[in-house]
């Protein structure tokens, strides 16, 4: 068991590894192949190679795969939709030889092509011999290489990702549930795909997101899907833990106002946020001036809705009426400490501008945006160009163009 062991977790947007033990190792990965052919899959979409309502023809050889399968017969046909489908939640070894043969003359040419489009991705130590993991002693990847591959599905393909998530699939008067306990059990996780074959022990690669930090983590050798679940949990908790130290997570957008233009899109649509009352919000007590801070002035909680009153002409507001949000975030503390640590970055360009900490609800709990204010839509756009570079989340906030006030003026003018 511990021969067949191997772990890693990864920040998906950088790829820094946050855990590691034999993540090297040459292991058999079982179903976790089925995510090279969902890459694939994704791919001839994307090119228009395959349409998801293209029905699919079932040959004698995807027929005779052995379980777990769909039970396909000979001379049917599968849509390509039902097919991913069955390969997420069944983990379907059928239905993955049916869409190896419908992007290649076999699944043998397919399987060469899946090892060469992993090295592209950078997974240097992976060869596949199949679509769907089934042993073959040939077939060999590591826990890196799987998780370089399932972040790449995450952020290549993020309009199929979704459907690693899938809990249940029907399928000709059959429900078939997804191998994938953590989508229930462990908050944050949203796919990706486990696998079991004997040589390999129970295996899993999945993907948790929390605010604006996202983890992919391996598992191989798993003595049973359940102790393998316990300590992936166990591995994602680490991992989360770690990187706040770092990144804290930022709450996830609200739609409309205040965000209008997003630099460095999240994986998934954000959650509604319900916004407060724009009272000032209490900070804690001034500290002695910070050399990150010494060009920012008039550190306050104002809200941002203070800045565009009646008063500001429309030319000023289209002018200065910009601001940048580097985050959002659950502590008061927490949005303080990242304008800081975003101005020591900036080489300048917060110089002379306005903070403001404002405050708001999700789901009943309170958030405070971290913003900088006073920008003309270039200035914005540079100084969250210039902080995305050195991993702030950042967003450009544009006049609120809805307020009465400025509508009466435009239409004045």
């Amino acid at each position: 068991a511990e021969a067949r062991y191997a772990a890693i977790v990864m920040d998906s947007r950088t790829g820094e590894v946050l855990y590691s033990r034999n993540a090297d190792n040459r292991l058999y990965p079982a179903s976790l192949t089925k995510i090279m052919t969902l890459y694939m899959t994704f791919e001839a979409l994307n090119r228009g190679q395959l349409r998801m309502n293209q029905k699919l023809p079932v040959s004698a050889r995807a027929a005779g795969q052995t379980p777990t399968k769909l039970g396909l017969k000979r001379g049917e046909s599968i849509t390509v939709k039902d097919a991913i489908f069955a390969l997420i939640t069944k983990s379907a070894n059928d239905a993955a030889t049916v869409l190896a043969e419908s992007m290649a003359p076999t699944e043998a040419e397919f399987a060469r092509n899946m090892t060469e489009r992993a090295k592209r991705l950078g997974m240097r130590r992976t060869s596949f011999r199949n679509a769907s993991g089934l042993p073959n002693r040939g077939q060999k990847s590591t826990a890196r290489d799987m998780a370089i591959l399932g972040a790449a599905l995450i952020h290549d393909f993020p309009q199929y990702y979704e459907f690693l998530s899938l809990e249940e699939f029907d399928y000709h008067g059959r429900s078939y549930k997804n191998h994938n306990n953590l989508l229930t059990k462990y908050k944050g996780v949203d796919g990706i795909k486990t696998g079991y074959i004997r040589a390999s022990g129970f295996n899993l690669v999945a993907s948790a997101k929390r605010g604006s930090n996202r983890l992919v983590a391996v598992v191989f050798g798993g003595r049973t899907a359940r102790s393998r679940d316990i300590h992936m949990a166990s591995l994602l908790d680490k991992g989360f833990a770690e990187i706040e130290k770092s990144h804290p997570s930022v709450v996830p957008l609200p739609f409309g106002k205040p965000l209008r233009i997003a630099l460095g899109a999240p994986h998934s649509a954000p959650a509604e946020i319900q916004v407060a009352s724009t009272a000032p919000v209490p900070l804690p007590a001034k500290k002695a001036p910070d050399a990150g801070m010494s060009h920012i002035r008039n550190v306050s909680a104002t809200p941002t809705s203070n800045i565009t009153p009646a008063s500001l002409s429309v030319e000023r507001l289209e002018k200065t009426g910009w601001a940048i949000q580097i985050g959002a975030y659950s502590l008061v503390t927490t949005a303080r400490d990242q304008i800081h640590k975003a101005t020591a970055e900036a080489r300048g360009i917060l110089d002379g501008r306005q903070v403001n900490i404002e405050k708001a609800i999700s789901d009943g709990k309170p958030f405070y945006r971290a913003q900088v204010l006073g920008f003309d839509e270039t200035e914005a756009r540079q100084a969250c160009s210039n902080l995305a570079e050195r991993r702030f989340s950042c967003f450009v906030v544009a006049p609120d163009l809805r307020l009465p006030n400025y509508i009466a003026q435009k239409s004045a003018s």
